[in-house]
């Protein structure tokens, strides 16, 4: 059996060295608990990045795993497969859009989304995305995204693509016009340092999107199925967008993805336009309908919103007391971002030592993302250590 040291050596010496591995060497899980090798537990309110909703080892999931795997694990999408028809129902219901294309990740939507918008407006209109965004790192999704740093070595990306101020309204009126393709948007960042659009933008977005009638992407890859106390974060708002984004929680822990489309734009892609030897796997589709089960019928939605604003004020209260070390505290739900004024990995480092798993993004914000199934009891768990960590 490898040690802990040895299965470190080994990952260095098979493995592109593409992620900041965190120096843990994970057992299992159960519930919202990861375990070590070792015999360490740990709150997991990193939730694999927004992917494990209903923690580890739910039965019903689990239960759909083994009962597909049975009957059959793969199937070309030459066939029909009855786990993803039921899916994409659910999902349109869910979303109250109309079709669904299935894909693997979240990065894989989006490109399916920009060969939609490129094939609707032609490859001269320009496409607009914002500051801080993220959709994901294939060579498309990365030219949408905001983040320098993530683009600086891989250029020339495409063309006819321009970054414009989150939650900068005045912006939107300068640069939206007869010649903007698509409007691509995060109701909520996740990588963004998690940041909550407004609701004066989304006004004005509306109001441009009625005047010259380009395509609303919503990515809603990490915040969509029911991680801000609706299915979808777009749905907080007086809007609605063309296309829509998913991936992360719908697959229950399996690579699942999907871009969801509006009547309208139903019926862009005609057959070979896109495709997918993996996406809309039966296994991961039958997982799906398990997740959006339990989360949409046994009233998690209550959970995350009563707990996640419980979650907030408490946060926000212990702002008040550390002005010189909390910035801001923000978020929707089981999102949450707790800015500070400095980087925040090595708090980060001191949550692990006390037995709770958190994320650092955009240098200096604490990126929680509970389990959707985490009690009052977790979130006092996590608010009880929090303070002493902020002297770090």
């Amino acid at each position: 059996m490898e040690t802990h040291k040895d299965i470190f050596q080994l990952e260095q010496e098979f493995l592109l060295q593409t992620y900041k591995r965190i120096p843990i060497n994970i057992s299992h899980g159960e519930g919202v608990y990861l375990y070590s090798a070792e015999g360490n537990k740990y709150l997991d309110f990193f939730s694999g990045l927004a992917v494990n909703a209903l923690g580890y080892g739910n039965k019903k999931v689990i239960d759909a795993i083994e009962k597909q795997i049975k009957k059959f694990i793969h199937l070309s999408n030459y066939y029909v497969n009855e786990p993803q028809v039921k899916l994409a129902e659910k999902l349109v219901q869910l979303s109250g859009l109309s079709k669904v294309f299935f894909t693997n990740s979240g990065t894989e939507a989006a490109e399916a989304s920009l060969k939609l918008v490129r094939k609707v407006s032609g490859a001269e209109k320009k496409i607009i995305t914002f500051s801080n965004a993220f959709h994901g790192r294939t060579y498309g999704s990365l030219s949408l995204g905001g983040k320098d740093k993530y683009k600086k070595d891989f250029s020339p990306l495409l063309p006819n693509i321009s970054q414009l101020g989150f939650n900068k309204t005045d912006q939107l009126e300068k640069n939206i016009d007869t010649n903007t393709a698509a409007v691509y948007l995060e109701f909520i960042q996740g990588e963004g340092g998690v940041r909550v659009v407004s609701n004066e933008f989304v006004s004005k977005l509306k109001s441009l999107k009625s005047k010259y009638d380009f395509i609303l992407i919503a990515d809603e890859v990490q915040s969509g199925i029911g991680r801000t106390g609706k299915p979808f974060a777009y749905q907080h708002f007086d809007i609605v967008p063309d296309l829509l984004l998913v991936a992360k929680a719908i697959g229950g822990g399996l690579p699942l993805g999907a871009l969801i489309t509006n009547d309208r734009y139903s019926s862009i892609f005609g057959l070979g336009d896109h495709g997918s030897t993996f996406g809309g796997n039966p296994v991961s589709c039958a997982a799906g309908l398990a997740v959006i089960d339990e989360i949409f019928t046994n009233r998690l939605l209550e959970q995350v919103v009563t707990l996640g604003k419980y979650l907030i004020d408490e946060l926000k209260s212990i702002q008040e007391q550390n002005p010189d070390k909390i910035s801001d505290v923000r978020g929707m739900g089981f999102i949450v971002g707790i800015e500070l004024n400095r980087s925040c990995s090595n708090i980060v480092d001191e949550f692990r030592r006390n037995g709770i798993l958190v994320n650092c993004t955009s240098d200096n914000v604490i990126r929680v993302l509970p389990p959707l199934i985490s009690t009052k009891v977790e979130i006092d768990r996590f608010l009880e250590v929090f303070p002493s960590l902020i002297k770090f």
